[in-house]
């Protein structure tokens, strides 16, 4: 018996379009009255046929596959299903389905960028790196969203990841300067950022605002730069961080934030000298920045320059009124003379006259300490500061005190 093989195939191919087209209409009824299973289920029965699909069905299929993966929240691959579906029809020059689609994906730009900030508020960043990155994958134009991404995968410790994303960022460019639209609220006298362009001059021509003004937000590059340096860094590539900053630097010689990164380099190197040379280069550039003049105080007294560290300390109190470490240290910068007067003492146990004499010297460099240390538990209160405290309220026989901390030195200990 002859066989018509030309007849088997059109029958074959009959029965897969036909089997297509069925899949996709309860695919499509199902949709409709969010039975997202039951439109999963169908649209995986008919992936098996896509190889056999005309240019009109593909593009049905993937336009339904995408709703289907939207609705059961998988993200990631009902993205990949509308960029081929954009990908078909921008190929054939036919949009049937590229503007519902996109109606969609900017939908699901919404839901996954909510999604991914609702994971980094729940410390899940490893996730929520994934779901920034799947933002920016979905709206290409904002950039922002693979910076989150670095960031959320650093804190997860996914170093490899998130050095990847910042020397994405560094490849296409990326500065992080936007724009931001002011003015000044009528009722508070508060200058607020009104969100955009539109909404700011609106506010003002109604009235509730004044005083627009457009300002330009920090650039992010050094930041970035100061990141993947951190990195390599912790990866313990030392020599690559260095250079990358370096390369930065020569770039943006004035960058404060890449003079630092780079003296914090130096310092888990514990080359001080070069750490003290970069703190002053900063300087010169942010003379009113405290926590310069703090860093300086701890390499000035780390080099045994008593003198210098106190006035860096004081220094940085003069630009910080309330900075407690700043205290804190100027307290054992003055303490730093009891050493000296213990060992003395220590020489005279039998010299009873001269050990008094030293006692109350040793009390007089309390007494002085004293108030830094009072300031530094006022605005930065530890565990250390505490301890300090009672230990010196005790030497003082400032009985009252001295109980007090030492019970709030035990609750805080226990």
């Amino acid at each position: 018996m002859k066989i018509n093989l030309l007849a088997c195939v059109l029958a074959f191919i009959t029965m897969s379009t036909f089997a297509q087209k069925n899949e996709l209409k309860t695919a499509e009824k199902a949709l409709k009255s969010q039975d997202i299973t039951t439109a999963i289920s169908a649209i995986t029965s008919a992936e098996s046929l896509i190889s056999n699909m005309d240019v009109k069905t593909k593009g049905k299929f993937y336009f339904l596959k995408g709703r289907a993966y939207y609705g059961s929240k998988d993200f990631q691959t009902a993205a990949d299903s509308f960029e081929k579906l954009f990908n078909l029809e921008i190929e054939t020059g036919k949009f049937r389905y590229t503007e519902p689609a996109t109606t969609l994906q900017n939908k699901m730009v919404q839901d996954v960028y909510q999604k991914a900030s609702d994971l980094y508020s729940a410390k899940d960043y490893k996730n929520a790196s994934d779901s920034f990155y799947l933002t920016y994958k979905l709206s290409k134009l904002d950039t922002i969203f693979i910076y989150n991404a670095a960031v959320s995968s650093s804190l997860a410790k996914d170093y490899d990841t998130s050095l990847k994303y910042y020397q994405e960022l560094q490849d296409m460019g990326y500065t992080g300067i936007s724009k931001e639209y002011y003015a000044t609220s009528k009722q508070t006298g508060d200058k607020e950022d009104l969100g955009d362009k539109k909404n700011r001059d609106l506010q003002v021509k109604l009235g509730l605002y004044m005083d627009p003004v457009d300002e330009l937000t920090p650039s992010k590059t050094g930041e970035i730069i100061k990141n993947v340096a951190y990195i390599l860094k912790t990866q313990g590539k030392t020599e690559e961080a260095i250079k990358a900053v370096e390369a930065a630097r020569a770039l943006y010689p004035n960058d404060i934030n890449l003079i630092l990164t780079q003296a914090d380099i130096y310092f888990q190197l514990k080359d001080m000298k070069k750490y003290g040379e970069l703190i002053q280069i900063a300087i010169q550039i942010d003379p009113n920045n405290p926590q310069l003049f703090f860093n300086l105080g701890v390499i000035s007294f780390d080099q045994g320059k008593v003198d210098e560290a106190r006035n860096n300390y004081e220094k940085a109190i003069e630009l910080k009124e309330d900075y407690g470490d700043a205290y804190l240290n100027l307290a054992i910068v003055i303490m730093d003379q009891e050493r000296a007067i213990v060992d003395e003492m220590n020489q005279n146990l039998s010299d009873f006259d001269k050990y008094d004499e030293l006692l109350e010297k040793q009390r007089g460099v309390h007494r002085q300490a004293l108030p830094y240390l009072e300031k530094a538990d006022k605005y930065s209160r530890s565990i250390n500061t505490v301890q300090f405290l009672m230990n010196i309220y005790q030497t003082l026989e400032m009985d009252e005190k001295a109980v007090e901390f030492t019970d709030l030195y035990k609750e805080m200990r226990d």
